[in-house]
C-alpha cells in the first residue's frame, strides 16, 4: 500500500524527510563520492556504492546522506515472524555477504489497514505512513551525523498504536533527521510485532511460555541489537534513552519492568501514556484458549495456528476477545485484548515500581501529557457554544454520577476556560500520568521530571487545541514536517527550540536543564512541581490538583 501523503507533502513544495533542515551535508564535510562535487545547486543527497556504509554484526548497510546526516532504513534487527517463528521469542536474522541496502522502511507489522484512511479529517491532520504489511516487519532505522568512533548518546523511539496499530514512521514527526543534526545524537527507530500476533498468551494452550509478551521481546531484541552495533554507527550503547508516545509511552514503562530489558537503556521519556501493570495473566491464558476455540483448534495444535494466514488470524482472535470482554470485566480489567502479559518471567508481575532495588530505580523518567488529549470539537463547531450543564451530560456515561462533582470542580480550577475546553480538560485528565511519576518516585533513586504541554495550532479556526501527539514534533524538531500539527512558522519552532535542547540535555545527562525552558525542578508527590509547555513555558506546582482530586 502506498499513501498519498507524499504527494500531499510534494504538493506543498517540500521534501518529506526534514523540512527545517539547515545548510548542505557539504558544509559538514561527510562522506561523499570521490567521483561527485558538489553542483551549482548545492547538492544534499548522495547515494551511492561506497557512500554511507556501516558494519552491522549480521554484514554490512548501506543507506544514504541527506542534509549531512547519515540514514539507514530497514535494517533487519530479527528474523521474518511468520510460520514456526509466530507467537515465539524473536530470532537472530540470517547474515548476508553483500552490502544490504537500507534505503527504504522495513514491512509495517500485521494490522488490519481496511479503512485506515477513511476519515478525510484524521488523514489531512496526520497523513498517516504505511507501506508493506507483513510479519517480516523486525526492522529499525538509523539517522546519525557520522559513522565514525565519536560515541554519541542515542534515543530509540517506541510508536504508539495501543500495542495494536502503527509504525516506527507513522507520522513525518517521528523522522530523526532534525533531531541529529540538533544534538548531535543518533536516532533508532524501530517496528515489532503488535495486537494480537504480538501478545496472544498461549501457554496455557501448549504454546511458548513467553508468547504473551513476545511484541515487547521484539523490542528488547531491538535494544539488544542496539547494545552490539550501534557504535559502527558513531553512537553510545551506554547512554540509550528509550522514548514512546501514547501506547509507545506504555511500551516505555512496561520495558522498565522487564528483566530481560536491564542494562539497555538509561533514560526514559514517556508521553501521553503509561501503563503501571501488565494484563492479568488469567484473562490473558483464557483468551488464549478462546482463540483457539474460535479457530476450532485443540490445546496442543499450536503448530496449526502458526500456519493461518496473518489476516485471517487477526479475524479470529478479535472474535475470542469479544467473546472473553465479561471476563474482562469480572476481573476489573480497563479493557481485554492483547497487550503485555504480566507472567511474571519475561514482565513483572503486580504493580510496576514497586522495588526501590529494581534496575529501573535507577533510571530517570520524563512524562508528559497534552491539555486536550482528547478534544471533542475539532470538526464540530456547533459544540463551541455548549452549555457547563451539557457537558455534565457528556461526561457521565464516562464518570457516572460524579459527573456534575467532577465537571464543577475542573471549572473552579480553571476560571478562565469555557465549557467546551472543561470538557476536554476532564476527559483529558492527567490522572494516570500523575499515578506513573508517584509510582516512579516511590523509588527514591532517579529524579522524574514531569510536563504539561498546553500548546495550541491556529488550525481548524482554533479548535484543535493541545491534542493527543501534538508535542511529538516539538520534541524532536519537526514543527515544519507537521505543518497539520502545528502550522508551520517561527511560533511553534520557537517553543520546538526549548524543548528538543531540553530532551536533547536529558538525553545526555539525564537531567533537561539548560535547553532554554525555566529552572525544571524533579517532581515530588508533595508539590507536584509541573513544566507548562506553551509559548511562555513556566514551572507550577500541581496546577489541576484541586479538580484531580474529583476523580479518585
Amino acid at each position: 500500500m502506498k499513501p498519498s501523503r507524499r504527494n500531499f507533502l510534494q504538493s506543498l513544495g517540500v521534501g518529506v524527510a526534514g523540512l527545517s533542515a539547515p545548510g548542505p551535508s557539504v558544509a559538514l564535510g561527510l562522506d561523499k563520492p570521490k567521483a561527485v562535487k558538489p553542483s551549482g545547486d548545492e547538492q544534499v543527497l548522495f547515494v551511492g556504492d561506497n557512500i554511507a556504509v556501516a558494519n552491522t554484526e549480521y554484514g554490512k548497510v548501506r543507506g544514504f546522506i541527506l542534509r549531512g546526516v547519515h540514514q539507514f532504513l530497514g535494517i533487519p534487527y530479527g528474523a521474518d515472524t511468520s510460520g514456526k517463528n509466530r507467537f515465539m521469542p524473536p530470532q537472530r536474522p540470517t547474515p548476508w555477504t553483500d552490502i544490504r541496502p537500507a534505503l527504504w522502511w522495513g514491512n509495517s507489522a500485521p494490522q488490519i489497514m481496511e479503512k485506515r484512511y477513511a476519515n478525510p479529517y484524521a488523514s489531512f491532520v496526520d497523513h498517516w505512513n504505511y507501506d508493506d504489511v507483513s510479519e517480516d516487519c523486525l526492522k529499525l532505522n538509523v539517522w546519525t551525523p557520522a559513522v565514525d568512533t565519536q560515541k554519541r548518546p542515542v534515543v530509540v523511539w517506541l510508536h504508539g498504536g495501543g500495542f495494536v496499530n502503527g509504525n516506527a514512521i507513522e507520522q513525518d514527526g517521528y523522522h530523526g533527521e532534525n533531531l541529529a543534526r540538533l544534538g548531535n545524537v543518533v536516532f533508532c527507530s524501530l517496528n515489532h510485532r503488535l495486537g494480537s500476533l504480538g501478545y496472544t498468551e498461549l501457554s496455557a494452550a501448549g504454546g511458548h511460555a513467553a508468547s504473551g509478551n513476545v511484541g515487547n521481546l521484539d523490542m528488547v531484541a531491538a535494544l539488544e541489537w542496539v547494545k552490539n552495533n550501534i557504535a559502527n554507527f558513531g553512537g553510545d550503547p551506554n547512554k540509550v534513552t528509550i522514548i514512546g508516545q501514547s501506547g509507545g509511552g506504555a511500551k516505555v514503562t512496561t520495558l522498565m519492568n522487564m528483566p530481560s530489558a536491564k542494562g539497555l537503556f538509561h533514560r526514559a521519556v514517556a508521553l501521553s501514556g503509561s501503563s503501571l501493570s501488565g494484563t492479568n495473566k488469567e484473562y490473558a491464558e483464557k483468551l488464549g484458549l478462546k482463540v483457539m476455540e474460535e479457530a476450532g483448534l485443540k490445546p496442543g495444535e499450536v503448530a496449526k495456528l502458526q500456519q493461518i494466514p496473518w489476516r485471517e488470524y487477526i479475524d479470529i482472535a478479535n472474535r475470542a476477545a469479544e467473546k472473553t470482554a465479561d471476563e474482562a470485566k469480572r476481573l476489573g480489567l480497563q479493557r481485554g485484548g492483547f497487550s503485555p502479559v504480566a507472567d511474571g518471567v519475561a514482565l513483572n508481575e503486580g504493580a510496576f515500581f514497586k522495588d526501590p532495588n529494581h534496575f529501573s530505580a535507577d533510571i530517570p523518567l520524563l512524562i508528559c501529557s497534552t491539555f486536550h488529549e482528547q478534544n471533542p470539537d475539532r470538526t464540530d463547531a456547533s459544540l463551541e457554544s455548549i452549555s457547563l450543564a451539557d457537558v455534565k451530560e457528556k461526561v457521565r456515561p464516562r464518570f457516572g454520577d460524579k459527573a456534575g462533582e467532577i465537571v464543577d470542580a475542573y471549572a473552579k480550577n480553571f476560571p478562565k476556560a469555557r465549557p467546551i475546553e472543561i470538557w476536554a480538560l476532564v476527559v483529558s485528565n492527567r490522572k494516570n500520568a500523575i499515578a506513573a511519576a508517584d509510582a516512579k518516585v516511590s523509588q527514591q533513586k532517579a529524579p522524574v521530571y514531569l510536563a504539561w504541554f498546553g500548546w495550541q495550532p491556529p488550525l481548524f479556526d482554533g479548535r484543535m487545541r493541545a491534542f493527543h501527539c501534538d508535542d511529538i514534533c516539538f520534541w524532536f524538531y519537526n514543527t515544519d514536517l507537521m505543518l497539520t500539527h502545528t502550522g508551520g512558522g517561527k511560533r511553534p519552532k520557537a517553543l520546538s527550540e526549548k524543548m528538543a535542547a531540553s530532551f536533547i540535555n536529558f538525553v545526555k545527562t539525564g537531567n533537561p536543564n539548560g535547553g532554554g525552558l525555566p529552572t525544571w525542578k524533579p517532581y515530588t508527590s508533595q508539590n507536584g512541581e509541573t513544566m507548562i509547555l506553551d509559548d511562555s513555558p513556566s514551572l507550577v506546582n500541581d496546577p489541576d490538583r484541586d479538580a484531580r482530586k474529583t476523580l479518585t
